[in-house]
């Protein structure tokens, strides 16, 4: 090699800048293990990158969002629109469309989110597709979301006739054989807050002093920052003020239900004076709501429900039935319900006559309770027995009604899981009014899933 030089010449006579040789890897021993550090690619998830795509790409075929966007779409939602206050060719800023809210809150349900602000959170930028698929770029805020959940209640109800309606007249649910079920779901109230009623005309006192205070420290007070707090202060002083007065209004109710030498033990929630104490399915005691269920048990469609402030089932179904005619037109060829439903005046008020055979009514599958004395057959009429009481006791007794009965457990129970899975156990929000608003969510996004399943099944989805 020349040292002026140092390129080398090849034998194919063609010249290398450097000694191919001094650069050659050296060939690893066969069979020896490779020592050092695994080098491995990781993901960097922090590195910013723009990508070009619309939402509607980011969202597969099928997906439940999808679903829930296609229901809302077929709704008549005049009723919202004809409230909002922004009118075209006129200032102010438009309102998010009522469609928007209402998918969001039956996607949220199907997805166990209850609390608006972490449905706000969601439809955010760090949020998740589908939330924000359905918002589709439209900014939202939890304070919307709230009211919005809890102020239609009428409309949901009535969405719920319609929809169950449709599945009959599309003959997807007969609604011949139906189950009943309560299920205690815990309020949002503290035990503590159960207050008596000397205790609560303390209060009320209390909460009156301090109202015309912040009202009078709220007109002296020049300062604006200070006065938007002192606003604050009022509202949630207001707000107080009106939850003891309802408590107060509630105590002559809870005084009837005591015995005389114990009416001063009575006691109402400052919190939610619609909550009641009572005995939830781990054995304890806590304020809670009764959610009542009626499911038709071929297809686990949601056919009727309420929403109760009394610890036990006696007496609800009848109403229920009752219900149904309302809504539909028309009862259940058979009911079906549990022991805490065993009423014999409900049992005669929702069945046919027996003696009369132009008369219509309900055929009732409830268990007969076990009589003190073990000598008796549970299953024999009794001497006071009203006819329809009579043939249901004699009904009981029989290997159909037995096999029949499964049914309830295969269905109400079913529905009432699906629901905890959702993240039922615990309102959010104060009052039967509002309670039962957020319960409508639950049964019109289970119904909706249910319907699609039944579509399906039949070979016309949507």
């Amino acid at each position: 090699m020349n040292e002026n030089n140092p390129q080398r010449t090849t034998d194919d006579g063609q010249g290398t800048l450097f000694d191919v040789a001094d650069f050659r890897p050296e060939r690893p021993v066969p069979n020896e293990a490779p020592s050092g550090t695994p080098r491995v690619k990781l993901p960097e998830r922090q590195q910013v990158k723009f990508m070009a795509a619309a939402w509607d790409d980011l969202l597969p075929e099928g997906h439940e969002a999808r679903i829930v966007w296609e229901f809302v779409k077929r709704l008549d939602l005049t009723p919202f629109h004809s409230r909002i206050k922004a009118i075209e060719g006129r200032a102010g800023a438009s309102a998010i469309a009522p469609s928007i809210l209402m998918a969001l809150w039956l996607y949220a349900t199907l997805r166990g989110v209850g609390s608006a602000r972490e449905l706000n959170r969601r439809c955010g930028e760090q949020g998740e597709i589908p939330f924000r698929w359905i918002c589709g770029d439209i900014s939202v805020n939890y304070h919307t979301l709230s009211d919005f959940r809890t102020a239609h209640g009428d409309f949901l109800d009535r969405l719920l006739t319609q929809s169950v309606a449709s599945l009959l007249e599309q003959d997807l649910v007969d609604m011949e054989r139906v189950a009943q079920d309560g299920m205690r779901v815990r309020a949002s109230a503290g035990s503590s807050s159960f207050r008596r009623q000397k205790t609560l005309q303390d209060c009320l006192l209390e909460a009156e002093v301090q109202v015309e205070a912040l009202k009078a420290e709220l007109e002296h007070d020049s300062n604006a920052a200070n006065r938007r707090q002192q606003a604050a202060r009022q509202r949630a002083a207001e707000d107080r003020l009106k939850r003891v007065e309802e408590a107060l209004s509630q105590m002559p109710e809870m005084e009837a239900k005591k015995n005389k030498s114990e009416k001063d033990k009575a006691r109402v929630s400052t919190t939610d004076p619609d909550a009641r104490v009572m005995k939830m399915a781990n054995g304890g005691f806590n304020p809670a709501f009764n959610v009542q269920f009626a499911t038709d048990t071929k297809t686990q469609i949601i056919t009727g429900m309420e929403v109760i402030n009394q610890g036990g089932d006696r007496g609800q179904l009848a109403p229920m039935v009752e219900q149904h005619e309302e809504r539909y037109g028309q009862i259940p060829d058979e009911f079906l319900a549990d022991g805490g439903f065993t009423y014999k005046d409900d049992i005669e008020r929702v069945s046919a006559d027996p003696e009369d055979d132009d008369s219509s009514g309900t055929v009732v599958y409830a268990p007969v309770k076990t009589p003190k004395d073990k000598s008796r057959d549970p299953h024999e009429p009794l001497a006071d027995d009203a006819p329809a009481v009579a043939a249901w006791r004699k009904r009981m007794g029989s290997d159909e009604a037995k096999e029949i009965y499964k049914d309830r457990a295969a269905t109400a129970e079913c529905v009432n899981a699906i629901a905890r899975n959702r993240g039922l156990h615990q309102f959010t929000v104060r009052g039967l009014r509002k309670v039962k608003a957020v319960i409508l969510w639950y049964v019109l996004a289970h119904n909706l899933i249910r319907a699609e399943a039944l579509r399906a099944a039949r070979g016309n989805p949507g």
